[in-house]
């Protein structure tokens, strides 16, 4: 076994160590392994956020973009700092509906503020569909990362399994508690491999700092400083910053929502939200590696760009962190989607019963999820390759139901919300499946434009006199379900601002 293999595969049990470490007692409801007793403060949501930002995309994606086409590989920037500004003012509202009615998903959300079981059921069910192939993206990547750095296809099949069975195990067992312990080794980690690339990097290939590279790379190729054309053109780069930033800032991804749900109160959210975009600058990083490998004449398709140069310039146990890096960054989101999809799934999609069932079939769906998504990663890698390219795309239609009951008034009928939501959808699938030419417009763009048409089409054409979203009841986080059976004995009032 190679050194770097070896780092590589104590730096996964590591972690997954630290998620065991975060039980502090046996969960014994949805709610508790869920999102905790609601009391996470600002660091703690600091690393649960950051960890769900950082993923392989930053190992492999955004890099890979500076090496193919240079300065459009800004838009993840971009979008994130766009994003954290649109949180600031949605996600503490967010938290206190969900405070006072129990929420413990995004569903939950739809079918309470819409008085409407099917609108969250058909919420969960989206959920299901576009969280499952990203799932299965992280764990490619981190296979991909090992297999390139070790040159050995079995050793990446082998890191998959253990990172799959690792993150199932500690999700299990501490649940958003696990994950966010989890997310501090990650996070620290991350960081310093980081700051180690940005100097060793551009000194091994270059013989200077991060200004010879761009110098370097105005040399050789200028226009990799610009947006320049081809696929990554400057209307792509603008549509991908508009729907990455408007489904991230909306809270489209219904994995985001168990974390933002343990948050300990809204200054927390804003004290992040302020400050998160910071954190973003190491995004810089992977852009720079990219464009060093432009300079240097990495040979390949860019994917690998950042491990090679990292391979090259590193010794081999340092390489190796590198790798648990980028194994972290791909088990720690992972974690994430787990708890999102079952939480869906025993919240939203079965029928009331006892807690004890729900929490089996909560567990075994986390088990289903994370063990299905690593079959299809090893034997049919491309066969949820475009749900892959639907998942923000498709994630964004929720959008304008969501915003339509954000405040005191209801701006759409349940009817107006969901034929909207399946015209955009219907819209996206048909862009992505058939693979249509619009021009390098993103795709959930142009759904999101036909979401919003149909939507209000509908509310014109079938009015229904609409009452106000509830007001929470006298009795403190009664649960999303007890929530939903008390809704309609509940007098149409305005919820608290």
């Amino acid at each position: 076994m190679s050194v770097v293999l070896a780092v590589s595969l104590l730096g996964m049990c590591a972690l997954a160590l630290c998620g065991f470490l975060g039980r502090t007692g046996r969960s014994t409801d949805l709610a508790e392994w869920a999102v905790g007793r609601r009391n996470f403060g600002t660091a703690a949501m600091w690393f649960l956020q950051a960890g769900e930002v950082f993923t392989t995309f930053s190992f492999l994606g955004v890099a890979g973009v500076a090496f193919t086409g240079g300065n459009a590989a800004t838009y993840a920037v971009v979008y994130l700092a766009l994003a954290f500004l649109l949180l600031y003012f949605v996600q503490p509202r967010l938290w206190r509906l969900g405070k006072e009615r129990g929420y413990l998903t995004q569903a939950d959300y739809f079918s309470d503020r819409y008085r409407s079981p099917l609108f969250g059921k058909v919420v969960a069910v989206i959920g299901l569909i576009f969280l499952l192939p990203y799932i299965q993206l992280q764990l490619t990547g981190l296979g991909m990362v090992v297999g390139l750095v070790t040159g050995s296809t079995a050793s990446g099949r082998l890191s998959m399994v253990l990172a799959s069975v690792l993150t199932a195990a500690f999700v299990l067992w501490s649940g958003i508690r696990g994950l966010k312990n989890s997310a501090y080794f990650k996070d620290i980690l991350t960081i310093g491999v980081m700051a180690v690339l940005a100097v060793v990097v551009p000194l091994h290939y270059v013989g200077g700092g991060v200004g010879e590279v761009f110098r370097r790379v105005h040399e050789v190729q200028p226009q990799m400083l610009t947006v320049h054309g081809g696929a990554q053109d400057q209307v792509w780069w603008t549509t991908s910053v508009l729907v990455s930033a408007i489904a991230g800032g909306m809270m489209a991804t219904p994995h985001h929502w168990p974390p933002l749900m343990a948050a300990g109160g809204p200054r927390a959210i804003r004290t992040n939200n302020i400050f998160m975009p910071v954190y973003q600058v190491a995004l810089m990083i992977p852009i720079m590696v990219g464009l060093t490998g432009v300079v240097a004449r990495v040979d390949g398709d860019g994917d690998g760009v950042l491990l090679t140069l990292a391979q090259g310039a590193l010794p081999e146990w340092a390489t190796g962190l590198v790798v648990v890096a980028a194994a972290a960054s791909a088990m720690v989101p992972a974690g994430a989607m787990c708890i999102g999809i079952s939480t869906l799934v025993a919240q939203n999609l079965l029928p009331p019963g006892r807690e004890s069932a729900r929490m089996r079939v909560n567990h075994s769906v986390v088990v289903l999820a994370i063990g299905l998504a690593l079959t299809l990663g090893i034997l049919r890698p491309g066969l949820l390759a475009d749900l892959q390219l639907l998942t923000v795309s498709g994630f964004i239609q929720l959008v304008p139901g969501l915003l339509a009951v954000l405040g005191a008034r209801r701006l759409l009928t349940a009817r107006a919300a969901l034929a909207g939501l399946a015209a955009g959808e219907a819209v996206v699938t048909w862009l992505t499946l058939a693979e249509v030419d619009v021009r390098h417009v993103n795709a959930g763009l142009v759904g999101l434009g036909v979401n919003v048409a149909v939507a209000l089409l509908v509310q014109l054409l079938f009015p229904r006199p609409a009452p106000a979203p509830h007001r929470a009841s006298a009795a403190p986080d009664p649960g999303p379900r007890a929530a939903t059976a008390t809704a309609a004995r509940q007098p149409d009032e305005s919820p608290r601002p």
